[in-house]
């Protein structure tokens, strides 16, 4: 049975399967109370290049209304963007009532990335970590839930996921440029990342670290402390229960089959 970095046997499918349904399963309770309560819900992943954010977000809207829960994932600020208040591009996608929003990276872009990679000075470094506790604490003031997680992997399986990345095509779009650069600034972006946690790992908003190296365990262990952080109610809905269908008018006469151009199919 193969092992994760720490030396745990990896979960076995079956039981990852199991677990999943059945957490989903609350997420859609958490869904249907989070809107009929009108409450308003962020939660934030930030970690290194293929730590499994990506998947642990799929799973959780999987099984949600995209109307209800959205995911974020905002591309490199425009000029425009360069010379706004730093949050401001951030501020239109918070959620109103009876909304969930999930940042796939946020605002902690500038202690992360952007210090690692020189696309920003240390001034505003520093200004960004004077600024974002009291951001943070303005929108939980607000009625915000406040949600913020760091998926953390090591070395050796980071290592092994952009190999794999490399190998498949599927998984081919999944790297870019900018994760080969940042794989040779380990060290940098550890101590960005500490650095980010003395600032902004606060009682009002404290980061909850994830360990990522087994992705079954990574996704599991995260949809669960993310149920846990809200509390929720079941809500009771009436059964459905479809009534008979009204017969057609007289006067229609649906057009031939054949008048339609469908699609071929091939299986």
């Amino acid at each position: 049975m193969s092992k994760d970095a720490n030396g745990r046997s990896k979960l076995d499918r079956r039981t990852y399967e199991r677990e999943l349904l059945r957490l989903q399963n609350e997420l859609v309770k958490l869904q249907n109370w989070v809107k009929a309560e009108g409450l308003k819900v962020v939660v934030i992943f930030e970690g290194r290049d293929a730590a499994g954010k990506g998947g642990v977000i799929k799973r959780i809207t999987e099984p949600l209304n995209p109307r209800v829960a959205r995911v974020v994932a905002l591309p490199a600020p425009t000029e425009r963007e360069m010379t706004q208040w730093y949050f401001q591009r951030y501020v239109p996608h918070l959620p109103a009532a009876g909304e969930i929003v999930i940042f796939d990276r946020s605002w902690y872009n500038r202690a992360g990335v952007e210090r690692v990679m020189g696309f920003c000075t240390e001034e505003q470094v520093l200004e960004f970590f004077r600024d974002a506790p009291e951001f943070e604490r303005m929108l939980i003031r607000s009625g915000i839930i406040l949600v913020k997680y760091w998926f953390s992997v090591s070395d050796e399986e980071q290592d092994r996921r952009f190999q794999d990345r490399i190998n498949d095509p599927m998984k081919s779009w999944k790297l870019s440029e900018m994760d080969i650069e940042g794989r040779d600034r380990w060290e940098e972006y550890s101590r960005a990342k500490d650095e980010m946690f003395k600032y902004t790992d606060t009682k009002d908003s404290p980061w909850w670290v994830v360990n990522g190296d087994d992705k079954k365990r990574a996704r599991l262990n995260c949809i669960h402390h993310l149920l846990s952080r809200i509390p929720y109610e079941e809500i009771e809905h009436k059964p459905f229960k479809l009534p008979p269908r009204k017969p057609a008018s007289k006067g229609y006469v649906r057009p031939p089959m054949d008048s339609q151009t469908f699609v071929p199919e091939v299986y």
